[in-house]
């Protein structure tokens, strides 16, 4: 299902646990997001293989998904490794989603979830978001999620259209 969120009516802060540092992403993170992308999720529910994820990552970087916001996408880290991480586009590349920033994927560590991570990212692309010209942000979550679609309209997300 689709969510969107008016970013002006949104939290933009949120605190980080001891030891973490958010950053945008930068392209030598491809590999890294990867491993991240691949371990965050139960084996074949985004990618097969690490190297498919790797890939993925590397399509994302290439626009295939969208012009890649880069100070919107960002990576938190811990001791420089990366625990989780938010990959914006300025607009998602198909019919059936708003004309808007789009998350096409928030994803964390596993043994660093439930610590506030994904609200600390979804937070800062909040405040980037409510000074564009559209301050809106959607995304899609499998609607069986029950522990993110909890996060997301704990912070204004709701249905769309």
């Amino acid at each position: 299902m689709t969510l969107i969120a008016d970013a002006t009516l949104a939290p933009k802060s949120a605190s980080l646990p001891q030891l973490c540092t958010m950053r945008s992403i930068v392209s030598e993170d491809t590999e890294a997001l990867g491993r991240l992308y691949y371990d965050a999720y139960d084996p074949g529910e985004a990618c097969a293989t690490v190297e498919e994820a790797i890939a993925d990552m590397q399509a994302t970087f290439r626009g295939e998904y969208g012009t890649l916001w880069l100070a919107a996408s960002s990576v938190i880290e811990r001791e420089k490794e990366l625990v989780a991480a938010i990959l914006v586009v300025h607009r998602a590349p198909w019919e059936d989603t708003p004309d808007c920033p789009f998350i096409i994927e928030l994803f964390t560590s596993r043994s660093f979830r439930q610590q506030g991570l994904a609200r600390a990212l979804l937070c800062h692309c909040f405040l980037l978001t409510s000074m564009t010209e559209r301050p809106c942000l959607a995304l899609r979550v499998i609607a069986t999620n029950e522990a993110a679609t909890r996060l997301y309209t704990s912070l204004g997300f709701h249905l769309w259209p």
